[in-house]
């Protein structure tokens, strides 16, 4: 059955990638660069100032907890498993590509999320919930498209990332001597899939509390190892350099197996770990209670930087500072551990495995936020609470069967689902972009004013009777 299925979604998601996403990606994310003034340096100063931003209200989402909401369904088991990845099976390039599609996916992370903010909804409490199935609703009055967008990012995140993250984190066990193929994945998997459902089961407010703690705690100290590895093998560098940039402009190479380029690899797995236009973080983005739209499209552009410029990046060096040739043997979590190991000793291989156990754990707790979100979307509310703990129940079982499956497939399909998702929110942005543009120079202007920017929905030329919350 998998055989078959892997035969049958392969030839698909190369056609998806290669010319389709690779055309929206990169040409919709020179396209918002330019529109809107390079955002990524231009505004870069004001997007870390608004992180620390707090709301009006004690007990409102601040824009840092939907920043770490995002940021825990970024930052993954991806960050690891995936840049290895695509540097054992693409080669040195892919890590070239990655910070491609970063730099120019932030301003498509910008419009998305401002897009988010200024269509969302207002709870009965005060608090706000948005996303893409809500812009597509109420700004292009397509609510059977936003139905198709939910179901595709529950498919994608409930079922393709999360399965995936938990065959990543039990695979990182391999090394071990402990592990057994026969036993191993059946007990990771369980234990995986209880310790999320006690936290999914406590809603929203419980993971962002969560998210909030663990992202910033374990980010920082993997980011900590990768530097002192690079500072250890820094005569290396420069090669290091080299070796990337070389692969990376190897068109003849490139053209002649593109499925299995560095170009391919990077695009993929780069999308797979920032997931910028995609139409997930702005689930996240939504719930933030800002004075003005553009203060979380900042934000969230931040995150994608944080993901890929900073942690995929750390992996990268970590990995190719060992001098360790990349090689497909090694794919995933292996290359990783050997490479620490080579500068730590036994300690390296654990240290990876702690990293991607933090990583999966809010990587399935992140996916869910968004999961709950746009059920609530197709629902017109949030489902009685026996669907909820039922539902929870079968995204736990879902992480469980993760474990279990085969590499090549849990890739296949989560990129499949991934790019579905990318194919109904990238035109969708480019259609409604001008609004997002406007609010943009409505921020700059009340910034040069010297004022702390508060969102008029007139000042963009909408009606504020068609804005639930800015109503």
């Amino acid at each position: 059955m998998l055989e078959t299925l892997t035969k049958l979604i392969s030839p698909l998601n190369d056609f998806l990638y290669y010319p389709v996403l690779i055309i929206l990606l990169i040409g919709l994310g020179l396209y918002f660069t330019v529109r809107t003034g390079l955002i990524q340096i231009t505004q870069f100063k004001d997007a870390v100032s608004v992180i620390t931003e707090k709301p009006a209200e004690d007990d409102a989402v601040s824009s840092f907890q939907a920043l770490m909401v995002s940021t825990a369904s970024r930052v993954g088991t991806g960050n690891i498993v995936g840049v290895s990845t695509a540097i054992c099976l693409g080669g040195y390039g892919a890590v070239f590509w990655m910070w491609l599609v970063a730099i120019i996916g932030g301003a498509s992370a910008f419009i998305e999320s401002t897009l988010a903010q200024i269509y969302k909804k207002k709870g009965r409490f005060g608090e706000s919930y948005g996303g893409p199935a809500y812009y597509i609703e109420q700004a292009l009055g397509q609510r059977w498209l936003g139905i198709i967008f939910a179901i595709c990012l529950i498919l994608t995140y409930a079922v393709g990332f999360n399965m995936l993250a938990a065959y990543n984190l039990q695979d990182s066990f391999r090394i071990y001597s402990f592990y057994n193929s026969q036993i191993s994945p059946y007990l990771i998997g369980g234990i995986l899939a209880l310790v999320t459902c006690y936290c999914i089961l406590g809603g929203g407010q419980r993971i962002i509390k969560v998210t909030s703690f663990l992202v910033p705690f374990m980010g920082l100290i993997y980011v900590g190892v990768a530097l002192v590895m690079i500072v250890l093998n820094l005569d290396y560098l420069p090669t290091i350099f080299k070796l990337i940039f070389a692969d990376a402009f190897n068109f003849k190479a490139i053209f002649s197996g593109i499925a299995g380029s560095s170009m391919m690899y990077g695009i993929k797995r780069g999308l797979y770990s920032n997931e910028a236009g995609i139409g997930s973080a702005p689930n996240a983005a939504a719930s933030a209670q800002v004075s003005h739209p553009v203060k979380q499209g900042l934000v969230q552009m931040i995150s994608v930087f944080i993901d890929t410029l900073l942690i995929c990046t750390a992996t990268a060096f970590m990995c190719l500072a060992s001098g360790i040739a990349p090689n497909p043997d090694l794919s995933g979590a292996p290359y990783v551990q050997e490479a620490l190991a080579s500068a730590f000793g036994p300690i390296g291989p654990y240290f990876v495995t702690l990293a991607l156990v933090l990583f999966a754990f809010t990587t399935l707790i992140g996916n869910l936020y968004y999961v709950d979100n746009n059920l609530a979307y197709i629902f017109g509310t949030t489902p009685g609470r026996r669907f909820m703990i039922g539902y929870r129940l079968l995204a736990g079982l879902v992480i469980f069967l993760g474990a279990l499956q085969e590499a090549d497939f849990a890739w296949l399909a989560a990129d499949f689902m991934m790019a579905l998702m990318a194919l109904i929110n990238l035109p969708t942005i480019l259609i409604l972009s001008k609004t997002a543009i406007n609010a943009l120079a409505d921020y700059k202007a009340q910034r040069k004013a010297g004022k702390d920017p508060v969102f008029r929905a007139k000042a963009i030329g909408l009606d504020p009777e068609k804005l639930d919350y800015w109503h």
